[in-house]
């Protein structure tokens, strides 16, 4: 993965998805750039490596087959509606009502599966099988990784001026394209809750290594093994993680509503909730930014 595969995948997709905005404040007792990811189509960065997926292949008579914690199957049933495709979409029961909603609205054929997002892929990887249903991996997949780099290539054109971007991690597809696209800086670091530790342990016992998942973004950063080329370039590049608790990333969904009057969900929260909690500490005068990714909590609001 590299900047060129992200550069062809944000040419083919800039014409579909929004430009999302970008903001600098002082609300949180930091020098912060924003950038609103969570303000993308379907709410969540994954309408970008939904999208490039699809206009990078041949879609079969069969359609397409996804597995989703909830945004990954909103943006191919998004991506699908807007070529003109059916699709197929299996998610665990914690991918929560609004997800589910959301899925269903974008005129998906939904199907909601017991347990974690594992038994979801399984279901999907049969249906695969079964029927020859082109199936868009939800974070470890070339050009789902690629489509994901744009939010960094797109955030560079917009004049991010950073020394540390911090990114959840669920799967691996955003930090992933992120660390593609920024090879020479700025630093990525990583951030996921102590309940679903997925890339740290990895980084720890190897690309192999499963964990259990729990926890209030569990719908959304709930992956129990990393993906394979957000492995290999976080060893690549010596990615470091921090982790979270439950509440710290509750408290940080609750200022970003109290100071910026925007709604995320908890997963969306986990970056910043980072810095406030002081899980990273940065350097005095170092330039901090923060991806809010997705907007889709459970309840819906609304």
């Amino acid at each position: 993965m590299n900047r060129e595969q992200i550069s062809t995948a944000w040419e083919k997709i800039r014409p579909h998805v929004h430009r999302t905005p970008v903001i600098e404040t002082t609300a949180f007792g930091h020098h912060l750039s924003f950038k609103l990811e969570h303000m993308q189509h379907t709410g969540s960065f994954k309408a970008r490596g939904a999208l490039n997926s699809l206009l990078s292949m041949d879609v079969p008579p069969a359609g397409l087959v996804a597995a989703s914690g909830g945004n990954h199957g909103a943006a191919v049933a998004w991506a699908a509606a807007r070529l003109g495709h059916k699709a197929r979409i299996y998610v665990p029961e914690i991918a929560g009502e609004a997800k589910i909603k959301l899925i269903q609205n974008l005129g998906a054929d939904l199907v909601v599966v017991s347990g974690a997002y594992s038994n979801a892929l399984e279901m999907a990887l049969t249906y695969e099988t079964e029927t020859g249903a082109a199936q868009i991996h939800a974070f470890d997949a070339p050009n789902t990784v690629a489509g994901q780099g744009t939010v960094m290539a797109e955030w560079e054109d917009q004049g991010l001026q950073a020394d540390t971007v911090l990114i959840a991690v669920g799967g691996g597809g955003l930090i992933g394209g992120a660390m593609a696209w920024c090879d020479s800086g700025p630093k990525i670091m990583g951030v996921e809750p102590f309940n679903a530790p997925t890339l740290t342990k990895a980084l720890q016992n190897g690309p192999d290594t499963q964990v259990d998942v729990s926890g209030i973004a569990a719908n959304a950063l709930g992956a129990r093994q990393v993906g394979k080329i957000c492995y290999d370039l976080a060893k690549q590049r010596k990615l470091e993680t921090v982790n979270v608790t439950d509440e710290a990333i509750r408290q940080a969904q609750l200022l970003i509503w109290q100071n910026l009057r925007q709604l995320v969900e908890p997963a969306g929260a986990a970056a910043l909730a980072a810095v406030l909690s002081g899980a990273y500490k940065p350097e005095t005068d170092e330039r901090l930014a923060v991806l809010l990714c997705g907007a889709n909590p459970a309840p819906s609001p609304l």
